[in-house]
């Protein structure tokens, strides 16, 4: 532990270890030591946040030490932090993450927030009877962070879940089981499952996060992001492929007056949003940080 920490002795106690953990990850460049470390403390110790803060004096056992120690020389060599603990939150939920699907990130929960903005008010939602609740389809579910968002959000709503990877629907499925949220979840390769294009058929809403990054991106990307499936990430040689397949299907399948709502690239929202002409009030809106990056249109 001591040659990891980078100190003669190894730390005795929560406050050493937290001021040591901050110093290696500051030393190595990584953008958040403070919360790294903390979350580092509460993964090796099982603790909750609160308990370090208040029990900075707290003795740390030496298999503890050794635990730490594991998950520092992991995010040392820029393993992702939510594979490490093994959870991510997102829009108040914790998701639990795993090798080979894609973690989420947080400015997907804008578009969790569009998404129930432009359903908040509406008396009809795509072929149903007006008074019936929504049938929401998040197309590409990955962890299922967005259809589970939506589904605590609307605990009335109808939620389908789906996507290729056996991977990514088994991790939807746990999710789901932890939070005690009910929805669907099935493979498909986008809307081309019979039931899956029954579903579009009477939706409010189809959403998705597709692959968006242009193929000159790889190679390029931060160790973090390079640890997420390439399936899930590049989308040919604009980052439009998959996107503008779903669009196709979705033009054939959802009902008159059903949300599309996409998360993309800064750098090809305009561009795909530019194409959707067979589609009414489309608009691009940007993250918190004023990036366009979604696309939103009605059918």
């Amino acid at each position: 532990m001591s040659d990891i920490l980078g100190a003669g002795e190894p730390p005795t106690d929560v406050a050493e270890a937290r001021r040591l953990l901050v110093g290696r990850l500051r030393d190595a460049g990584l953008p958040s030591p403070e919360a790294d470390a903390l979350q580092l403390l509460e993964a090796a110790l099982g603790v909750e946040r609160a308990t370090l803060l208040l029990r900075p004096d707290r003795p740390l056992e030496a298999e503890e030490r050794e635990r730490l120690a594991g998950l520092l020389e992991r995010r040392l060599a820029r393993e992702p932090l939510q594979l490490i603990v093994g959870h991510a939150p997102f829009y108040g939920l914790e998701l639990a993450v795993a090798p080979g699907v894609l973690i989420p990130r947080p400015e997907t929960e804008r578009l969790v927030e569009l998404v129930l903005e432009e359903l908040k008010g509406r008396t009809a939602y795509g072929a149903r009877p007006a008074d019936a609740p929504p049938l929401l389809l998040d197309v590409g579910c990955g962890t299922g962070a967005i259809a589970l968002a939506l589904k605590a959000e609307l605990p009335a709503a109808e939620v389908w879940a789906t996507d290729l990877a056996p991977e990514a629907l088994a991790l939807t499925r746990r999710n789901a089981a932890e939070l005690g949220l009910e929805v669907t979840v099935r493979a498909s390769d986008l809307l081309a499952d019979p039931e899956v294009a029954r579903a579009a058929a009477r939706c409010a809403a189809l959403v998705s996060n597709p692959p968006y990054l242009p193929e000159a991106d790889r190679g390029r990307l931060a160790p973090e992001a390079a640890a997420d499936p390439d399936a899930a990430l590049f989308g040919g040689a604009d980052g439009l492929a998959v996107a503008r397949r779903l669009v196709a299907q979705a033009e054939r399948l959802l009902p008159h007056g059903a949300l599309l709502a996409l998360e993309l690239d800064p750098r090809n929202a305009p561009a795909l949003a530019g194409e959707l002409t067979a589609w009414r009030d489309v608009r691009v809106a940007a993250d918190l940080v004023g990036r366009e990056r979604f696309v939103l249109a009605r059918r």
